[in-house]
């Protein structure tokens, strides 16, 4: 799983049927604390996320397994909204 930042929502009028329903977000993933990796990533969203949310995300088969549709086309699933996040910061 991995940790990232909700920045956008897409918007897809012609696409694969199973995604039919399905609500698309773009989201930035963490590197660091405070560090964004370069890039950006589409996660189907299976929590109620929304833009700003700090989201746990799964990828792979894990994604689908989350999805009402199991075999929709995607690899990367929205499951969870973070609260809060503590991170240790070395002691180095």
């Amino acid at each position: 799983m991995e940790i990232g930042k909700v920045v956008g929502s897409v918007w897809a009028t012609r696409k694969d049927e199973k995604l039919n329903g399905q609500k698309l977000l773009v989201v930035k993933l963490l590197n660091g604390k405070n560090v964004y990796k370069e890039g950006f990533l589409v996660a189907a969203d299976n929590a109620g996320a929304g833009s700003g949310d700090l989201v746990l995300i799964t990828k792979g088969s894990a994604a689908r397994q989350s999805l009402e549709k199991n075999t929709a086309p995607v690899d990367a699933t929205i499951v969870g909204i973070i609260d809060a996040l503590e991170v240790e910061e070395d002691k180095e």
